[in-house]
């Protein structure tokens, strides 16, 4: 097998053990989180085999479309839903809400980026905008109001999108021989899709992806121990205006005040003495950015790192999962008896 069939193989094999702990995890513990992530990371193991089967095979119509469908609409769309059920009860809905928001804008102008390729869109990027933006005022609403319902509001915009992947993908004819690869390459290319499934990978990637990068590092700021240079709050039981004002600061205030408690969280790190879900959401938001940057290279003409990528970030993101005292609190073979570490308690000082 060349190294270009290997790294799918192994990442596909990886992220299939992954999903298998983490359903088991949510057996026991019956944590939405665990599902969710658990129901990402499956695609995460089913997109890398379609890849490992097409590199010793060849594409086909099937694998093409599975590819695309699965890793390419659905898999970072779950996995972010999965920090928003890990972050529910917190203010990270905010966040979260920016997330669709930007995910909607960004599909409303990528057409205008490239025109003669999204000659059929249409009006669909306006409408797939008018959603994206009505579902984060509803996720604002319901954060502001402390309600801890705002992640399935969330997982309603996830499983929507999802089902209306697949319903597009049923009703499009591909022509043949109905795959489509990038020159020189054996990466496959997605522009043979028509806009209206095309649209939608922005729309559930850079909701998925910044809710990972940004929800990873807003866990880290929650649990760490904090020096607080720069004060603000979203209590909403301040006048308006001063929580409109709060609201804007926060970024910059949560950025300083995250840089100014990096040294005493490196100290509580290097004692034993820091909540497990610091390191391992860290963990998470660097396999979170590796595949942004080498999908990116990817869509520049230059696939060569497009399956290492995959590869770390499977790694890295497993990592934190297994970090995370709350994710994982025994380790052990799943849907057995057998126990590979013992249950775990948080030492935090």
């Amino acid at each position: 097998m060349s190294l270009s069939g290997l790294l799918p193989a192994v990442t596909a094999v990886l992220g299939l053990v992954f999903a298998a702990a983490l359903f088991d995890q949510w057996r026991e513990r019956r944590h939405a989180y665990q599902l969710v992530w658990g129901i990402g990371m499956l695609f995460y193991g089913i997109a890398a085999g379609v890849e490992a089967v097409a590199q010793l095979s060849g594409w086909s119509e099937l694998l093409y479309r599975t590819w695309f469908l699965v890793g390419g609409v659905w898999l970072v769309g779950w996995l972010g839903l999965g920090t928003a059920f890990l972050l529910g009860r917190t203010r990270f809905g905010y966040a979260f809400a920016l997330c669709i928001f930007l995910a909607g804008l960004f599909t409303f102008l990528t057409p205008r980026r490239s025109p003669t390729e999204y000659a059929d869109a249409g009006l669909l990027p306006l409408l797939y905008f008018v959603v994206a933006a009505g579902v984060a005022i509803v996720i604002v609403i319901e954060t502001y109001f402390t309600n801890e319902r705002w992640p399935w509001f969330a997982a309603a915009a996830v499983v929507g999108t999802t089902l209306l992947s697949a319903v597009l993908m049923v009703a499009t004819a591909l022509p043949a021989p109905g795959y489509l690869v990038a020159t020189g390459s054996n990466v496959p290319d997605a522009s043979l899709f028509p806009s209206s499934l095309r649209l939608l990978t922005p729309f559930m990637n850079v909701t998925g992806a910044f809710s990972l990068l940004l929800g990873a590092l807003f866990s880290a700021y929650v649990f760490m121990p904090k020096q607080r240079v720069l004060n603000y709050s979203l209590d909403p039981d301040q006048p308006g205006e001063q929580f409109l004002f709060n609201l804007l600061i926060s970024p910059v205030a949560i950025t300083v005040n995250f840089l100014a408690s990096l040294p005493g969280a490196l100290r509580a790190l290097l004692a034993g003495r820091i909540h497990s879900r610091v390191p391992a959401t860290l963990l998470i938001a660097i396999g979170a950015f590796i595949p942004t940057v080498t999908d990116s290279l990817y869509r520049l003409g230059s696939p060569d790192l497009y399956e290492a990528g995959h590869l770390l970030a499977v790694l890295f993101i497993f990592a934190g999962f297994l970090v995370s005292i709350e994710v994982f609190r025994e380790i052990r073979v799943p849907f057995t008896g057998r126990t590979l570490r013992a249950a775990r308690q948080e030492r935090v000082g």
